[in-house]
């Protein structure tokens, strides 16, 4: 199946990286895929975060369902969102939800006037990763976190981290921090929790691009290799790809809380809906503000985004089925064993699988 045409220059060049393909197709899983007689191609671009996920869920799909290949190209949410609105695939993934802006502009491969679907799909606590000589357990508030992704707090040993931290042995060594230099909702997660944390300090509205100065890098890998490879460094990243790194625990309330799936679901579960949107779609507005310790509010909740009727024929079957799949509690399962994602709760599972039934 070939999809519509790209309609811009930039979302051309998207298309052509796709890298998460029918490579994987005759893998194996352990959770298996509804089977059909499905055949075609699913292009889809989007969030890093959901990069292991997608993979994983890719090979589950398509190893119930031969005829179908699933392309992932794991480019940033904000690439994500830019060549679905282009109308160039059948799916975009994101971390940060659809603007009021970018709805009413409307979307070149949906069917006018049809509507679009917005559901999440992935929950992932957001890792504050770090490589800090001598230094094997780091305990932040908002205020010292914002202070340092700022630039306000230059070294390691500044009084503020000192007071956080009197029984470790911090250096007295510049601080390296190192932010996504893409348009990422990553970014947009880390500054919307800094912003309603820490509102005196992190002054900046929460956007997709960093609003600071400091090191950057492309996309969360980019971001763990220059905090893996880099002397003295933190950086904030998908907890999946947050490897042998030192790990940051924030203070939520009165304790210092390390993150967790179940602490991320737990804040989900415990946050409404954005309100004034359409019933398909589901995007959350999270409480970062949480004193509860069984919480962790630095988290993203990452979305799919697809058309309710495409313009090119059979597009919304794939589609449809696919992304049924992913938020099945099959392939719930799946992205929790591939990258630690928390799991839908069965209440947003119905709600979303409400959402998609609309999709044709």
């Amino acid at each position: 199946m070939n999809f519509k045409r790209l309609g811009t220059v930039g979302a051309i060049a998207i298309a052509g990286t796709i890298l998460l393909s029918s490579c994987a197709a005759n893998e194996g899983t352990d959770t298996e895929a509804p089977v059909s007689d499905l055949s075609g191609t699913i292009n889809g671009v989007g969030a890093s975060s959901q990069g292991a996920a997608q993979e994983a869920w890719a090979v589950g799909f398509q190893t119930a369902n031969t005829g179908v290949t699933i392309n992932y190209a794991p480019e940033g949410s904000g690439a994500g969102r830019e060549a679905f609105i282009a109308g160039g695939i059948g799916f975009a993934g994101t971390d940060s939800s659809l603007s009021d802006e970018e709805i009413a502009g409307g979307f070149a491969g949906c069917v006018a006037d049809s509507g679009y679907v917005e559901v999440p799909v992935y929950i992932s606590p957001i890792a504050v990763i770090f490589n800090v000589e001598g230094v094997d357990a780091l305990n932040l508030d908002a205020a010292t976190l914002a202070s340092i992704f700022k630039g306000d707090i230059k070294s390691w040993d500044d009084e503020a981290i000192v007071a956080l931290n009197p029984d470790a042995t911090l250096p007295s060594a510049p601080i390296t921090a190192v932010h996504r230099s893409d348009d990422s909702g990553t970014t947009k997660n880390f500054a919307d929790y800094l912003g309603k944390v820490a509102p005196e300090i992190w002054t900046e509205e929460a956007a997709d691009a960093f609003p600071y100065g400091g090191e950057a890098a492309a996309k969360t890998a980019g971001v763990v290799s220059a905090v893996t490879n880099g002397v003295n460094t933190i950086g904030y990243a998908d907890a999946s790809a947050a490897g042998d790194l030192g790990v940051a625990s924030i203070k939520v309330g009165e304790e210092f809380v390390a993150y967790t799936a179940e602490a991320a679901a737990a804040v989900v579960e415990g946050s409404p809906l954005v309100e004034g949107r359409d019933a398909t779609d589901l995007a959350i507005k999270l409480d970062r503000n949480t004193t509860d310790a069984s919480q962790y509010p630095l988290v993203l909740v990452s979305y799919a985004i697809a058309c309710q009727e495409y313009t090119e024929e059979g597009t919304g079957e794939l589609v449809k089925a696919y992304l049924e799949y992913i938020t099945s509690e099959e392939g719930q399962a799946v992205a929790a064993d591939a990258a630690g994602a928390a799991p839908l709760s069965a209440e947003y599972s119905a709600k979303v699988a409400e959402a998609l039934a609309v999709i044709e």
